[in-house]
């Protein structure tokens, strides 16, 4: 008579008492932390075979991995803002309050941005970055120096934008950046926006800034911010150089926000303007062929533009806040 082992069941092609190997095995390796050698040792077999088992207990459903998202942590939400704007990333900053205000959501943005960066910022970037933004300002001051150089370059890709002061505190954000990644600093020795359009043809001309527009085309990188036609407070603060009545020129156009002075409509396409012959930094062909653009950018003032830039396929990557993540993960399908 046949013994009762020849008729054990079988799941997956495997019988009953392998199916307890490998399930032993996969609990002192997963659950109680053993290493391979010390299974192998204790169970008088070889480490390639208890590798063979963890496999097999894999395959056959023993062990399934399970992602336990953090609280605070927004992948999910992060991976629909992808999918539905074509983004290479997205990060979404948690102020961790049911109604932040404008500085704690700005603060929760800056520290992510910063996190972002220190993370992907490994060697050998060539950093554009715009003057003019409480976003980046707020991003470099949470950055921490590191040890060894992770960038070649930090280049100032627009002018000062307002009074000679915010003038000043825009080459001081390049250079703070520059010394927190190891590269060299390039500025831009001039005003972002000149009186005339003569008059930025004679500032282009000069030898120094020509050289630093040169740059432009082999950036790898740019960190921006977005911004709206509703001035934010530090370009009030600054006296913000873009005068009331040229803010109603651009909203007839039907611009709603810009990357580095270079304005764009709700479905992101160019809003071309007088204005757009007098800024003196990159040019929106360039900065939209830069292989990774970085947009710091959020609240609900922001969030028409943001979307805009989105649609228009202005940025590869978001750093953004939980508000503003919500309501782009809304977005119909396709925008």
């Amino acid at each position: 008579m046949p013994s009762d082992r020849r008729r054990e069941p079988a799941i997956g092609g495997v019988a009953t008492t392998q199916l307890r190997l490998l399930t032993k095995v996969a609990r002192m390796y997963h659950e109680h932390g053993m290493r391979q050698p010390r299974i192998a040792e204790q169970l008088h077999i070889s480490q390639p075979r208890v590798s063979r088992l963890l496999k097999q207990a894999a395959e056959l459903g023993i062990v399934r991995t399970t992602v336990v998202t953090p609280a605070g942590v927004h992948a999910e939400l992060e991976e629909q803002i992808e999918q539905r704007f074509g983004l290479r990333d997205v990060v979404v900053a948690d102020p961790g309050q049911s109604s932040p205000s404008e500085r704690s959501t700005l603060q929760a943005i800056g520290a992510a941005a910063a996190v972002y960066l220190e993370t992907t910022l490994t060697g050998g970037d060539r950093i554009g970055i715009s003057s003019w933004s409480s976003t980046l300002l707020a991003t470099v001051d949470a950055m921490h120096p590191r040890p060894t150089p992770v960038a070649e370059q930090v280049v100032q890709v627009i002018g000062g934008v307002g009074n000679s002061t915010s003038q000043v505190y825009a080459t001081r954000l390049a250079d703070r950046l520059a010394i927190l990644t190891g590269a060299e600093a390039v500025f831009l020795p001039a005003p972002g926006l000149a009186s005339s359009l003569e008059a930025r043809d004679v500032l282009m001309a000069d030898p120094h800034i020509s050289e630093v527009l040169a740059t432009y085309g082999g950036l790898t990188t740019l960190l921006a911010g977005v911004g709206s036609l509703e001035p934010s407070p530090l370009l009030v603060e600054s006296g913000n150089a873009i005068a009331d009545a040229e803010q109603d020129a651009l909203r007839e156009l039907g611009a709603v926000g810009d990357i580095c002075l270079r304005f764009f409509d709700e479905e992101g396409e160019v809003v071309k303007s007088e204005l757009d012959d007098r800024v003196l930094g990159i040019d929106a062909a360039t900065l939209r062929s830069i292989p990774r653009v970085v947009a710091i950018a959020g609240g609900a003032r922001k969030y028409t533009a943001i979307r805009a830039a989105l649609r228009g396929g202005w940025v590869d990557v978001l750093v953004t806040d939980l508000d503003v993540a919500r309501r782009l993960a809304q977005e119909p399908a396709g925008q």
